[in-house]
């Protein structure tokens, strides 16, 4: 699904140069559940971005699923992103004044999907993420591990062939933590692949490879 050789992300020139990511090579198979791990500053969001199409590296070769991500325009990179991986944040990123249906259904209103189905699908994703009594609610009426259910069920939506999260627990209790969690494993068991960022040793240990990032380098 994913191959890197010799990425490298460069930010800032001169004195201020820094250089976040240095020689990475990473394949992903299909069906992959990966943690992503290291310390602050280690490089592991900016390479998540750069996995997930919202960067383009400095140098070296990024393909997905066949295709060399720097020799495609941006229309097809934005369709890759919408269409074929799903975005789970720490934050949520939810609309404050949408209802957990109205933000599940969200990426299917910008590929102009019918309300019906759109709608259909979006129930059955907060249904299978166990928020069925809650989908009328906006965010500021559920908790945090009900946010980020609706997230998860949002990454879904479009049916993606990656998933991919930053720190999903971070801003979690300790059993919503839990509950996520599995949810992630149950979408590995279903064919999904994850690729995960995370200090969570919870994470880590539920996923089925782990990668380590220090200084921009993969050292394990």
């Amino acid at each position: 699904m994913i191959r890197m050789r010799q990425i490298q992300k460069v930010y800032g020139s001169g004195a201020a140069r820094i250089e976040a990511l240095s020689g990475i090579d990473l394949e992903v198979r299909e069906n992959e559940f990966i943690g992503l791990v290291g310390p602050s500053g280690s490089g592991k969001s900016t390479l998540m971005n750069i996995i997930g199409c919202l960067d383009t590296p400095t140098s070296g070769e990024y393909s997905f699923e066949g295709e060399e991500i720097r020799r495609l325009a941006s229309n097809r990179l934005a369709e890759i992103r919408n269409r074929k991986i799903g975005f789970i944040f720490q934050s949520f990123n939810l609309l404050p004044h949408a209802t957990a249906l109205e933000n599940v259904e969200l990426p299917l209103v910008f590929m102009g999907t019918a309300s019906r189905t759109r709608k259909k699908k979006a129930r059955e994703l907060l249904e299978r993420v166990g928020l069925a009594g809650r989908m009328g609610h906006k965010p500021g009426e559920l908790s945090g591990g009900e946010m980020q259910r609706v997230a998860i069920a949002r990454s879904l939506v479009n049916s993606p062939r990656l998933v991919l999260a930053d720190e999903p627990t971070g801003n979690l209790d300790t059993k919503s933590g839990e509950e996520i969690i599995a949810i992630f494993r149950d979408l590995w068991k279903q064919g999904h692949t994850l690729i995960i960022v995370t200090h969570n040793p919870a994470i880590s240990a539920a996923a089925g490879r782990i990668i380590s990032l220090q200084d921009g380098r993969i050292i394990n």
